[in-house]
């Protein structure tokens, strides 16, 4: 399989969603023109925001999460699944990134909760504990699942305390045989519990909750066979108990799509649609309420401006920034800033309000 598809597949105030055909209630088909400016680093973005190099050498990043002191660690995910993939440390801007987590398959989610890292990678949910220096001394298996399950994507803590992870298909458009596969899944910390949160999702890839609520919003890569007959790839705000359609509803709506709940926006064709952020002012005017997209395919990180009034909502789509080759990982910091990393060159960028 080539590595686009590959990728594709394993990368690869709240929305309101509505049951109406699988479309976007009002968004746009494809990002609009933006005028971008030098920002730094080599990067052009919206007026307003100036980018720096956070770190080198983590060729691969794949997955961010930020400790209770604030520092970043970064999963790095080859698509060759050698087990040579990585957890690392990057403790200040600059700093040397340090393996502290080494030989896993293509980790693809991280999460810190309760001095807990929560590991998402190949057919498995690991945790680590008990951090001294850049060891751990705990390791446990939270879950597994079928072998031929899917890639396990971002990972993520519900309000309720609950873990949710995006597992995708394990092919194109064919239609899964185990339940888990083309799914977002839910458990306890613990593992006990799994569930199917939501279903028919050919790739759910990053997840992230808005701020103080519970609206998960959703990354969704369509399938790959359609040429230029697919609408594009997808965010859209994920409620438990929802079924996706896949792999007979792409967004196209009509009959193929009943029942299945609106996107939030549409995003470009074959972009490979991987991490997504939600800011909320942090990054300026400029940029204000929206969610953070990258698309790995296509070079280009997306801003998608959400909007609500009343029973009413909106999304447009405008292209944020370029001159990283490859995004996937995307979160906000403490700071106010946003770390993006580049899946190609290793680089990490740090993306700030300008002052």
């Amino acid at each position: 399989m080539k590595l686009r598809s590959i990728l594709c597949t394993i990368l690869a105030g709240a929305l309101l969603v509505a049951s109406c055909g699988g479309s976007a209630a009002s968004s746009s088909s494809s990002a609009s023109a933006a005028t971008l400016v030098d920002i730094g680093a080599g990067i052009k973005g919206v007026a307003g925001l100036h980018a720096t190099v956070y770190a080198t050498g983590l060729t691969h990043a794949a997955a961010f999460a930020l400790d209770a002191q604030h520092r970043l660690w970064v999963a790095t995910a080859d698509y060759t699944d050698s087990g040579k993939d990585g957890v690392y440390l990057v403790a200040a801007s600059g700093a040397k990134p340090v393996a502290v987590i080494t030989g896993t398959h293509t980790p693809l989610g991280l999460l810190w909760l309760d001095g807990t890292l929560y590991v998402a990678s190949k057919a498995r949910v690991d945790a680590y504990s008990g951090l001294h220096g850049t060891r751990f001394a705990n390791h446990r298996t939270v879950v597994t699942f079928p072998a031929n399950v899917g890639e396990v994507n971002n990972i993520v803590v519900a309000p309720n305390g609950r873990l949710l992870v995006g597992i995708s298909a394990p092919c194109d458009h064919c239609t899964p045989t185990s339940k888990y596969s083309g799914a977002i899944v839910s458990f306890r910390p613990d593992g006990r519990d799994l569930q199917v949160y939501a279903s028919g999702i050919r790739a759910p890839v990053g997840l992230t909750y808005f701020p103080s609520s519970s609206d998960l919003f959703v990354t969704m890569d369509y399938r790959d066979d359609l040429g230029t007959a697919t609408t594009g790839d997808a965010l859209a705000v994920v409620a438990a108990g929802t079924s996706w359609g896949n792999p007979s509803c792409y967004g196209q709506g009509g009959a193929a799509c009943i029942g299945v709940p609106a996107t939030t926006a549409t995003l470009d064709k074959h972009a490979a649609v991987s991490g997504v952020a939600i800011v909320t002012g942090q990054l300026g005017a400029s940029v204000g309420t929206s969610a953070i997209v990258a698309e790995w395919a296509l070079g280009k990180v997306q801003r998608v401006a959400l909007q609500k009034t009343g029973a009413a909502s909106t999304s447009t789509v405008t292209t944020l920034l370029t001159g990283i080759k490859n995004p996937v990982a995307v979160t906000v910091a403490n700071d106010d800033a946003m770390f993006v990393g580049d899946w190609s060159t290793g680089t990490i960028y740090r993306v700030a309000a300008a002052t």
